[in-house]
């Protein structure tokens, strides 16, 4: 798809923006906290009606405005010409497709989908499995209506259940009959979360790895030349020397995602099976007074060269690793929609070496993608980029 206009006004510090985009890459220029990734946040709201940088849309509303609104007309592999409008008010949000109201969240989402490059990926490999599981439920909800169904189910359900366990008069005991009610639906929500969740990351698994390869198939596999010796009091000392790769010159070490559910055998139970865990789990639960296992608490293991990402990967693979994540999220969404995302880059590349940048430019640049770019930095993109349409953006205006 092609974001062909945007407007915005009162989100963030942009007062009023009307922008027309007549290419596919766009580029945002200016200094810190000026309004660039302001942008690129309202963009990117369109694709899930949800912010990549926080969960409180009050928060995006300019200081003493009632609402904010974002405008977007967008070129549509299905629809067409499509145009997309959203208001943003303390008390929830409005949402118009080609003058329709939109009323539920499962009837609008993976509709338009972009992808957010941001610095803060790196804690996709680094960070918490929180995030990791937010990732991967987002790519599977833009994708499997089911999914989403499932998940919003799942923790309805799950939330109830916790509710009712922090009271925790009497035991597990006591509340059998209420725990009852609400694993019921708790069990068929995490049996199609497991069995949907593994099959999702085996398709994804194939995208991060052939990302991960195009990012640093030669970057890895090149030892840096030895440095001078240093002299102290005429002893010659050999410098600390890089790690020489041990992979050859042509190929990287392999980058690899696998489902990792807190229960063991969670993708063997169905929702008898689940049923059984959730009550086996009580006494401890309500000890606990939360739920401890089930698909809330899912991870997804990061490997590179067959060793665990964040324990044992340099800082450039684990940042090679995060980028591939967002291309294979890209990539997945194209082959499950038959949708170009748009790919939002808030000022990620400059943390990365240059032959790993210019590695990932010429992976999204690939024939087999033709994604729409908008990408932002305090300089302007390198010459060997190629054409971009340039915004210089100051103080939340766009010139």
């Amino acid at each position: 798809m092609h974001l062909k206009s945007i407007t915005v006004q009162n989100f963030r510090n942009i007062a009023f923006a009307e922008l027309a985009f007549d290419n596919s890459r766009q580029f945002f220029v200016g200094e810190n906290a000026q309004g660039k990734t302001n942008l690129l946040e309202a963009a990117g709201f369109i694709s899930a009606l949800r912010s990549f940088r926080t969960s409180e849309d009050r928060t995006l509303i300019a200081h003493g405005k009632a609402e904010a609104a974002i405008a977007c007309e967008i070129e549509h592999e299905k629809f067409g010409l499509t145009r997309v409008t959203i208001r943003l008010r303390p008390g929830g949000k409005e949402v118009h497709c080609d003058g329709e109201r939109i009323r539920k969240l499962g009837d609008y989402i993976g509709r338009f989908p972009t992808v957010v490059f941001t610095s803060q990926d790196l804690l996709l490999v680094r960070g918490s499995p929180g995030g990791r599981r937010r990732w991967l439920d987002l790519a599977l909800a833009e994708t499997d209506p089911e999914y989403l169904r499932a998940l919003q189910e799942y923790h309805r359900a799950l939330a109830s259940r916790n509710q009712l366990l922090k009271r925790g008069n009497g035991g597990a005991s006591a509340l059998s009959a209420e725990l009852d009610a609400f694993e019921q639906p708790l069990a068929r929500a995490a049996a199609q979360l497991a069995k949907r969740r593994a099959a999702g990351v085996e398709k994804l698994n194939a995208h991060v790895a052939a990302a991960y390869e195009k990012i640093t198939a030669v970057a890895e596999g090149r030892a840096k030349p030895p440095a001078e010796p240093d002299r102290i009091d005429n002893q010659s000392t050999p410098a600390a020397q890089p790690e020489a790769s041990p992979y050859p010159a042509s190929k990287s070490p392999a980058a690899a995602i696998a489902y990792a559910p807190s229960v063991a055998n969670g993708t063997e139970l169905d929702e008898t099976g689940w049923a059984s865990q959730f009550a086996s789990g009580r006494e401890r639960d309500t000890l606990m007074r939360t739920t401890l296992s089930g698909p809330h608490r899912d991870d997804c293991e990061l490997t590179v060269g067959g060793r665990p990402a964040r324990e044992f990967a340099s800082e450039g693979q684990q940042r090679g690793l995060a980028i591939s994540l967002r291309l294979a999220e890209a990539a997945y969404l194209r082959e499950q929609t038959g949708v170009n995302p748009v790919l939002l880059a808030d000022d990620v590349l400059g943390e990365l070496d240059p032959q790993r940048r210019r590695r990932f430019w010429a992976s999204i640049n690939s024939d087999d993608s033709r994604n729409q770019i908008l990408a932002t930095g305090t300089a302007p993109p390198d010459a060997e980029l190629g054409s971009w349409q340039m915004f210089e953006v100051r103080g939340g205006m766009f010139s």
